[in-house]
């Protein structure tokens, strides 16, 4: 156990190696993060969701190497996966165009949306509050790819297109077959599609499909490893997406009003993946998104802290009670 600034105890970060100079960084309840390896630096992929849960981080990161972060690469804009960056500063901050696009858009709005989840869930790991620390912005941003040349070692880090949110990245390390995926997979998990594009998102999982990835990290789960594994991961996630997406687009046809189509659509899922982790917490909200996907709207309607407490209400509120602790993540 460590201590965060205010005196809090955590649980220690648990460190898996899952290919040459490539770990995953875990804690119960919160996203894993993703650590490289140079001879001269550290990349940390992702941060943590604030300052004080930065601390064991740093603590980790101390016993895997005496150099420092020297970037910190966002692979998208949510403050969960932002908010902690400033504890690692004056290393650089990476995100895509699109994230940082996004942050400027919608920063502020999801970061209410992550505090009126943590207000409605008053148990579960994720409690603390997101307002320690300032947000950081990238310091630098990309189009569709930047490679990293770190003491000879390549590190890409590729946007391959819209999935999680608009601006997501993935970054692979190709001397050790090691991709890091940020929220794009929710390996064991319900993923999380209030700001998805669904129908991009099975074309982005088929480009990372074709790296042929020795190992996996990305959501809130322990590392994947071996190809065969990480291969059921890209399925598991493709087969979700497309069933919500299928049935999504069943109800938008026959004009069915909300509370209809969420029945008919949980009906036809709930059999298949309701025992994934988070999913009764993020069906209200991936329903809603599927539904404007399915009638047309492109890009998705912005989650404010109201919106997010109307669909609780008009639809979630009894599946939040009935998912415990799985509501800290569902933002």
């Amino acid at each position: 156990m460590s201590k965060t600034s205010s005196g809090a105890e955590t649980e220690s970060v648990a460190i898996a190696e899952v290919g040459r100079g490539c770990f995953a960084l875990a804690r119960p309840g919160r996203p894993t993060l993703g650590v490289i390896r140079a001879e001269d630096c550290l990349v940390l992929v992702d941060a943590p969701a604030n300052k004080d849960d930065a601390a064991p981080v740093l603590e980790a990161l101390d016993r895997l190497s005496d150099k420092t972060v020297k970037h910190v690469v966002l692979t998208h804009y949510h403050a969960r996966r932002r908010l902690g960056a400033s504890a690692f500063v004056p290393g650089e901050v990476i995100s895509s165009d699109l994230t940082r696009r996004l942050i400027e858009e919608r920063g502020r709005q999801d970061l209410e949306c992550e505090q009126a989840a943590r207000q409605r869930e008053q148990q579960g790991p994720l409690r603390a509050t997101y307002a320690t620390g300032l947000p950081v912005d990238p310091s630098l941003t990309f189009a569709s790819s930047l490679s990293l040349r770190l003491s000879g070692r390549e590190v890409r880090v590729m946007h391959l297109g819209r999935g999680h949110t608009m601006g997501d990245v993935v970054v692979y390390v190709p001397d050790s077959g090691v991709m890091f995926g940020g929220d794009l997979l929710e390996p064991g998990g319900c993923p999380d599609t209030r700001d998805g594009h669904l129908a991009d998102w099975l074309r982005t999982l088929e480009r990372m499909r074709a790296f042929r990835a020795n190992a996996l990290i990305a959501g809130c789960a322990p590392a994947v490893a071996g190809p065969t594994q990480v291969g059921e991961a890209l399925n598991r996630t493709r087969d979700y997406l497309d069933t919500l997406l299928g049935t999504a687009k069943a109800c938008a046809d026959e004009r069915m009003p909300l509370k209809e189509a969420y029945a008919a659509i949980r009906d036809a899922m709930d059999p298949r993946f309701g025992k994934l982790a988070h999913y009764n917490a993020r069906m209200p909200f991936n329903v809603v998104r599927a539904l404007d996907e399915a009638g047309g709207q492109d890009l998705p309607q912005v989650w404010t802290a109201d919106r997010f407490r109307q669909i609780l209400g008009l639809l979630g509120a009894q599946d939040q009670a009935a998912d415990q602790g799985a509501a800290s993540n569902a933002a």
